[in-house]
């Protein structure tokens, strides 16, 4: 059985992402979201402030494609972008990688992402696991 290499789109997002540029990317999502199961990366290395509208845009652009069945995936999170993310607790709604391309390598590494989340881990001493008893 031949897995098929999935189609990523990547999308670099601009240094400040307002009003203007945000319904512009919500434009440009919405034509490669018209496909099955559309697997995007949002560049996020030049984004230097993530503001409430920021952090709206991204949500908005991973609602859509969970709505498809796809996902959205965040790559080169600059440190100011990223404290934001988690001071709104937002960081754990998105699979974050340090570069575009290991975001983008993610999507075709499908089998080893589903068994992860199967295998137990430890986390701050305790044992977690999605079989965990």
């Amino acid at each position: 059985m031949t897995l098929r290499a999935r189609e990523v789109s990547i999308k670099q997002l601009p240094e400040r992402l307002d009003r203007k540029r945000g319904r512009l990317l919500l434009r440009e999502m919405a034509g490669t979201m018209n496909g099955r199961r559309p697997c995007t990366v949002l560049d996020c290395s030049q984004l230097k402030e993530m503001d409430g509208y920021a952090m709206h845009m991204l949500l908005c652009c991973l609602e859509e494609a969970i709505k498809r069945n796809g996902d959205v995936r965040l790559a080169a999170v600059t440190p100011p972008a990223m404290l934001s993310l988690e001071l709104a607790n937002i960081h754990r709604l998105f699979r974050i990688f340090t570069t575009v391309e290991e975001a983008e390598e993610s999507f075709q590494r499908r089998v080893r992402h589903v068994y992860s989340h199967t295998a137990c881990a430890v986390s701050d001493g305790r044992q977690t696991s999605a079989n965990a008893a």
